[in-house]
């Protein structure tokens, strides 16, 4: 496997992520800011954050499998969250779960930013990720 992810030794643990991702391998993926949108540009779950969550991730499955790499690759996810306050943090890990019920997922390193607004009204979640593999094989760039 070309992450292996860890927790230093008196670092608190924290259950959605671990604090270090160690990767080696041939092919960075770098996956732009995903929202919660479909594949027609319309905004799912407006209002609630948890569903938002779950569809990032959605999104972020889709990124990574037209990459060829799965959440076992990702080494870092940077979210950003619109008003970001406290309370909102069981409705966010409210979504992870929701996710971790379709995905298998991985806790690599991650981050979560409270930003004023994003892209565009409604929009209350995005998320960067990062992945490396270790893969030969060559992707085949989708057609627009």
């Amino acid at each position: 496997m070309a992450v292996s992810l860890i927790n230093p030794d008196g670092h608190v643990r924290v259950p959605v992520y671990h604090h270090v991702a160690v990767a080696t391998g041939s092919r960075q993926i770098h996956i732009a800011g995903q929202v919660a949108w479909d594949e027609n540009g319309d905004l799912v779950a407006p209002g609630d954050l948890a569903g938002q969550v779950a569809q990032v991730y959605r999104n972020v499955a889709r990124a990574l499998d037209a990459a060829g790499a799965t959440f076992h690759d990702v080494v870092r996810f940077t979210w950003y969250a619109a008003g970001w306050k406290r309370e909102m943090y069981d409705a966010f890990n409210a979504g992870i779960e929701q996710a971790a019920r379709e995905f298998d997922l991985a806790t690599p390193p991650a981050a979560l930013i409270g930003v004023d607004v994003l892209f565009e009204p409604g929009i209350l979640i995005e998320a960067e990720v990062t992945a490396i593999i270790d893969r030969n094989d060559q992707v085949t760039p989708a057609t627009p």
